[in-house]
């Protein structure tokens, strides 16, 4: 589950800056789009959020600053990283430049909640902490902090991390992550953690971001799969009795088009695919090739099997513009699966950012679930929630958003103040 992330000094964000995940005291849809945690310090973490604000605020960065985090996690020790084009600075003033960018994590695993961060420099890490909350208090399991005068780090090590620590923090290079390093030397006690960061995290955001329509086509391969994947389907075309997928090797110049190219031990593989259509005049099922379907049957597809496999495995997807090619109802749809006992019955979270002002309504999202990122001529991009505003319930939030009650717009001549 995640419960916070913050960033500091990241492309358009100067400052630090925060999502929170931690549900407030408001009573509305509090068994729907809110679930218990079972963790001290907070009672409820919400299911759902949704970003909005103009183009080039910085809503897309915010996702990418999670998915940088991640991946850095993930890559750190094997990877030779040149962290002065990784961590992507503020760059407008000098002094932001020469600072350190900073990512900070609180998620919960196994009844545990932790905070995990790291600052990076063009040179190095210049810090990294791990602490674990098995009560209030907490317990820092490891710090790593760099000292200018000795040309070294400062190790902080608790009794409760167990293992070689000492090894591993000698194998861990400057611009690798200890995290990282430590896992890939059979580190067992902090494995969860990096498996959290490998499995329960799926961040789709920036020009070449996608969903794999192969997750699909694998879950249509399992024994049910084709049960769960139909319905999801039949949101964007209820006329669809039926999907096949053929898996053609590739020996040659691919003709025609393919669903993906997927890769695998035995060789690689074109996907095609059929959607069986009932026909108008009664004379039998048609078969449309995936090209022939309309984009938003497209996009479900390809969109299915990640959806799905976060929902059946408890995880957290973050999703930028999520209302590309999507009908608005659709995604209502998709929101509403994240938001019920039954629908996410292991606490799945969806993050998303849209320009969808339809969405802004108190039946889709609590007050709380709501946020908007505005950048400012000098100071960078600032995220905050609508709570901010204080809007009563029942307010008319799509109305307050388009006339500016809430900020985040973008400048539009002639536009009414």
């Amino acid at each position: 589950m995640l419960i916070e992330f913050s960033v500091t000094n990241f492309r358009s964000f100067r400052e630090r800056q925060t999502l929170s995940m931690v549900a407030s005291r408001l009573a509305e849809h509090a068994d729907t789009h809110t679930f218990e945690s079972g963790l001290a310090g907070f009672e409820r973490l919400l299911a759902t959020s949704v970003i909005y604000g103009p183009n080039a605020s910085g809503k897309t960065n915010l996702l990418l600053a999670l998915q940088i985090m991640q991946q850095t996690v993930l890559t750190s020790a094997a990877a030779n990283l040149v962290l002065r084009d990784w961590r992507a600075p503020f760059k407008l003033d000098r002094d932001s430049r020469a600072a350190c960018t900073v990512f900070e994590i609180t998620f919960a695993l196994d009844g545990v909640h932790y905070d995990y961060g790291f600052a990076l420099s063009d040179e190095r890490v210049e810090r990294e902490w791990l602490i674990e909350y098995v009560n209030p208090r907490g317990r820092t399991l490891f710090e790593r902090k760099w000292v200018d005068k000795k040309g070294d780090y400062d190790w902080q090590f608790s009794s409760f991390l167990k293992g070689q620590r000492v090894v591993w923090s000698d194998a861990t290079r400057p611009n690798a992550l200890y995290l990282t390093t430590a896992v890939q030397l059979n580190a067992k006690q902090l494995a969860p953690l990096f498996a959290w960061f490998q499995q329960k995290l799926i961040v789709v955001a920036g020009p070449n971001a996608g969903l794999n329509p192969s997750l699909t086509a694998s879950l249509l391969d399992t024994e049910g799969g084709k049960a769960k994947v139909l319905p999801f389907l039949r949101e964007a075309d209820f006329e669809i009795d039926d999907v096949v997928v053929r898996r053609e090797p590739i020996n040659g110049p691919i003709i025609g088009p393919v669903m993906a190219i997927e890769h695998n031990q035995s060789g690689t593989w074109a996907l095609r695919g059929s959607f069986v259509h009932p026909s108008i005049d009664g004379s039998g099922p048609v078969a449309l090739d995936f090209a022939e379907e309309s984009r938003g049957t497209q996009m479900m597809f390809q969109a299915a099997g990640a959806w799905l496999q976060v929902l059946e495995q408890g995880a957290v997807i973050l999703f930028d513009e999520l209302e590309t090619s999507l009908h608005p109802l659709i995604i209502r749809y998709l929101v509403q699966q994240f938001q019920g006992a039954s629908s996410n019955p292991r606490k799945a979270q969806l993050i998303f950012s849209t320009h969808n002002t339809s969405l802004l309504d108190m039946d889709v999202f609590r007050r709380d679930q709501i946020w908007f990122v505005e950048r400012g001529p000098k100071a960078g991009s600032r995220v905050y929630p609508l709570t901010e505003f204080k809007p009563r319930q029942g307010e008319a939030l799509e109305r307050g958003y388009l006339r500016g009650r809430y900020g985040a717009l973008p400048l539009v001549e002639g536009a009414p103040a």
